[in-house]
């Protein structure tokens, strides 16, 4: 892939695009596929599309690397877009479900849980990081997400009988299991029960700073 990335990525740079301008531009014609394309029904071309330009999430990164290196800020923004193009394409599949494919209301519950743990699965990752621990592994995580989910769209594009429902369920089950799993490691992290500090300037930080006088 690296064959294939690092050309596209010197090319963009040398028509004057930043990495954060190509992760930007990828989240919205990403989203922009999930929006369009798969609420109406086109969904082999929404799952090539959008492994496409998923397998190329790649170049914003490679080009800050040839610049040199990424900013935090960088990763910041590359996260982020990330959690909205998740959001926008199980949110798709989501109303696709409903109101094209007439799914049962117990599959329609999986795929809601799906496009609320693809979240809280990254989010439990941030905030452990944030507060010191190793936060390593996990079941499901963004890449197998799109693989199993785009997949199962692209199947039943194709034909194959509950392509779609083997896939949601699969990610339903695995994405509960993942934000448990992370919830484990954070729990075990030797530095689990550490004290919080209250943030500074408020009142209950004046009072341990009182006291400490």
């Amino acid at each position: 892939m690296a064959v294939v990335v690092e050309p596209v990525a010197r090319g963009l740079l040398k028509l004057g695009l930043g990495p954060n301008v190509v992760t930007v531009l990828g989240a919205a014609v990403t989203t922009g596929i999930a929006v369009l394309l798969i609420p109406t029904g086109h969904l082999v071309w929404a799952a090539v599309l959008s492994g496409i330009f998923a397998a190329f999430d790649m170049v914003d990164g490679t080009m800050a690397r040839l610049r040199g290196g990424g900013t935090k800020f960088g990763a910041t923004l590359d996260a982020t877009c990330d959690r909205i193009t998740d959001g926008a394409l199980f949110a798709a599949i989501t109303w696709w479900l409903i109101h094209s494919y007439d799914a049962h209301p117990a599959l329609v519950a999986a795929s809601f849980t799906v496009l609320v743990s693809s979240q809280v699965i990254s989010y439990v990752k941030a905030r452990g990081e944030a507060s010191g621990f190793r936060m390593v592994g996990g079941l499901v995580e963004r890449p197998e997400r799109l693989i199993i989910g785009l997949v199962g769209i692209g199947l039943h594009g194709f034909g194959v009988s509950y392509a779609v429902d083997v896939a949601i369920w699969l990610l339903a089950l695995g994405s509960v299991y993942t934000v448990i799993q992370r919830l484990v490691i954070a729990a075990r992290a030797p530095q689990a029960n550490d004290v919080i500090a209250p943030p500074a300037g408020s009142r209950e930080a004046g009072q341990t700073r009182k006291a400490e006088l």
